[in-house]
């Protein structure tokens, strides 16, 4: 091989000891990737566009005037799909996100870093709204790369000057769609007419959430990818050579042409090094699976496209796996994956379970007053004693339940007072003070254990769906 082809060679080649976002000083290189369009990457942004619209709409869905995803931490109160959780509720919380974490595995021990290229807020918003935006205003990878080196002048003023005001803008729009998940849209908006020193506590977390987005979407980037995201070093424990990864078939490419004339000797590589130049994280797949491969498929097409013009079969890099690369079967559901595949659904069965008891309309009975009891004068010769409680009523439906209170047998001897009886019962949390009051014969060692009985009926139905009843202890002197 000729010396100006071994200079070629050593041209299109990543430094070994170091990342391609890094200089040989250590300083930050800031990758600017190129645009390639594909058969891949035309799935990929429809995909985005379908989450982001996910995203920016479902805080604007209601449900029987309810959001239908509310996150309301402040209340204590979560809506999801209909369903109203509470804090209490937290061990429902646990089966979901033990499902969810046995989701991740069983993604990634199946499909590799699948997530990270097709369903990570990161890349979504990076590729279908701030890249776009940086195309639009300062060009091409070349052009922008050309605007870094530049010195400061009027174009390079206005052309970052713009940029950065539309990521602003792009910025606070995700960061108040965000915040509509905990406050609710409908308070977000009466919070964004009035003034910030009203609602101090959300002004400041948008200005903070915003700083932050700016700051990784306009200048971290890929280094969140690389640096801070723990999930990349996750795949060595979750992956194994049947997952799926974007990897270059070796046999086939190796060794790699210096030209696009075809010799038998050489591979169908013609080291065009595009497929490093549109990697947004500036890698080199050629060399293997690596940490830093977010799967985001655009080498797929970057070297499909060049496979097509010098008339070889389009694969070279694609979806495989480390054994199928190697020429053996690969079998992408193994024991492993079983396995979190049974944890999903182990995590998802006791999730239903427990929604379904949670159906039930939740009683407490609370002791109303800082004294348990207080004494009352009738007369010269006769007392009375009350015991105060608040009726807390948890309707997880969102239709009214009309609750019938009694006492289980003789009732005569204690009188019940609250506001209404018969009741109504709204979804949400309810609160009615009760009233009981008894004579001191009543008690035995100052408490008598009495039971309440719920009889629980349906707005519109006259026949009660069910009975419930709690053990009440009257209490006063000894």
């Amino acid at each position: 091989m000729s010396s100006s082809s071994n200079n070629s060679k050593k041209r299109f080649e990543l430094d070994h000891e170091r990342l391609a976002t890094t200089d040989q000083d250590g300083n930050r290189i800031y990758i600017h990737p190129e645009e390639r369009s594909g058969r891949w990457s035309g799935r990929r942004v429809k995909f985005f566009y379908f989450l982001l619209s996910i995203y920016l709409i479902l805080p604007w869905i209601y449900i029987d005037q309810r959001q239908i995803v509310l996150l309301d931490i402040a209340r204590r109160e979560f809506h999801l799909f209909g369903h109203i959780f509470y804090g209490h509720d937290a061990p429902l919380i646990l089966f979901i996100l033990v499902a969810l974490g046995f989701f991740f595995a069983f993604v990634t021990s199946v499909g590799g870093r699948v997530w990270c290229g097709w369903g990570c807020p990161q890349t979504v918003f990076m590729d279908v709204i701030y890249r776009p935006i940086e195309i639009m205003v300062e060009g091409s990878a070349r052009e922008r790369r050309e605007l870094d080196c530049a010195p400061w002048g009027a174009e390079k003023l206005y052309k970052r000057g713009l940029k950065w005001l539309l990521f602003l803008i792009s910025t606070l729009h995700i960061v108040h769609s965000f915040l509509g998940y905990f406050v609710g849209t409908r308070a977000l908006l009466k919070m964004s007419l009035g003034s910030p020193a009203d609602n101090l506590t959300t002004f400041l977390f948008v200005l903070g959430g915003t700083a932050i987005l700016l700051f990784d979407f306009g200048w971290f980037r890929e280094q969140f990818c690389i640096i801070a995201c723990p999930y990349g070093r996750m795949q060595s424990v979750l992956m194994d050579d049947h997952s799926l990864i974007v990897g270059y078939d070796h046999t086939r490419g190796e060794p790699r042409r210096s030209s696009e004339v075809i010799t038998p000797q050489e591979g169908d590589c013609i080291n065009c090094y595009l497929c490093v130049k549109v990697c947004p994280t500036g890698i080199d797949i050629r060399r293997g699976t690596q940490m830093e491969c977010i799967a985001c498929t655009i080498c797929i097409d970057a070297c499909d496209g060049i496979m097509e013009k010098v008339k070889r079969p389009m694969g070279l890099i694609r979806y495989t796996s480390e054994c199928e690369l190697r020429g053996e079967s690969s079998r992408y559901l193994g024991i492993r994956s079983i396995i979190y595949l049974l944890g999903i659904l182990v995590g998802i069965s006791l999730f239903v379970a427990s929604l379904s008891y949670k159906s039930e309309l939740g009683i407490s009975m609370i002791r109303g007053s800082k004294s348990p009891y207080q004494t009352i004068t009738i007369s010269a010769r006769q007392q009375e004693i009350v015991n105060h409680y608040i009726l807390a009523f948890r309707n997880p439906d969102q239709g009214e339940i009309i609750v019938q209170i009694s006492q289980e047998g003789d009732g005569s001897k204690i009188q019940m007072t609250t506001l209404d009886n018969p009741m109504s019962i709204g979804p949400g949390v309810t609160r009615i003070p009760l009233f009981l009051r008894f004579r001191p014969q009543l008690l035995t060692d100052g408490s008598h254990l009495i039971t309440i009985i719920f009889s629980l009926t349906r707005k519109g139905e006259q026949t009660p769906y069910s009975i419930m009843k709690r053990e009440v202890t009257l209490v006063g002197p000894l």
